[in-house]
């Protein structure tokens, strides 16, 4: 079914009306180091663009594309593993499940004790908020296949190899696609705590320091573009498995 810009009108009117809405509602409260307009979030953004896009745009890149390759590879290697071997499957899926119990916030400044301020106290909030749906939405579509190509296939002679590669995995890359787009989002988040706890750069303790300053615009700029990363990234993952999943397509 394609997209139309009718598609678009409901939602692109209600971030209109909700962006009116909090113009007023700053205008009226009138204390900026509060809550600023959008406006003058927009013109901060305008005016601090160099350091924003040049120096801490990039050191935020760099952790949520690590953090993301990282929880790929041991989110799908983990899956394969647990499907593979019942044994593992008990051993790893309690864990990952209790992973989500333990606040991320609670974490991330052991996390600045063990790498200090470097790059890897933010990539590891990053993998642990990350992790987790990728390994288990790819571990679900694994174990999704269909008993009857199964069979099927056995019939036929197929082995271990032909059955993974051959049914396993074209299961299990819808919900990959799943679990992918809700680790792109929630990356920004773990990129954005590990650097607001303790960095040295990034758009999270940019907006930590103009909190100490009680600029309200200078808190907002940052958030906005963090937002449109979190955007972009979904939209591109979308984009993507439109692309590598054309024979899913249906009318």
């Amino acid at each position: 079914m394609k997209t139309t810009w009718k598609d678009f009108l409901a939602p692109l009117s209600l971030v209109i009306l909700l962006f009116v809405l909090w113009e007023w509602i700053a205008r009226l409260i009138g204390m900026t180091f509060i809550l600023p307009s959008p406006i003058q979030v927009l013109g901060k953004l305008w005016e601090i663009k160099g350091i924003l896009f040049l120096v801490h745009f990039p050191a935020t890149l760099l952790v949520i594309v690590t953090g993301l390759f990282i929880s790929v590879v041991l989110g799908v290697g983990l899956a394969v593993w647990m499907r593979a071997s019942r044994i593992a499957e008990k051993t790893f899926y309690p864990l990952m499940i209790s992973s989500q119990t333990i606040p991320i916030i609670a974490l991330a400044p052991i996390f600045v004790l063990w790498f200090g301020y470097s790059l890897w106290s933010k990539v590891a909030v990053t993998i642990l908020i990350t992790f987790f749906p990728i390994a288990v939405n790819t571990f679900d579509g694994l174990r999704s296949s269909s008993r009857e190509f199964k069979d099927l296939l056995l019939t036929m002679g197929a082995t271990k190899k032909d059955l993974f590669l051959k049914l396993y995995v074209p299961s299990a890359i819808p919900h990959f696609y799943s679990g992918l787009k809700v680790a792109v989002t929630l990356s920004v988040i773990g990129a954005a705590i590990g650097e607001w706890l303790g960095a040295q750069a990034g758009l999270g303790y940019f907006s930590r320091r103009m909190m100490t300053q009680f600029d309200g615009a200078g808190v907002f700029a940052p958030i906005v573009i963090l937002s449109f990363i979190g955007i972009s990234l979904f939209l591109g993952v979308t984009l993507l498995e439109k692309i590598t999943l054309k024979w899913r397509e249906t009318e």
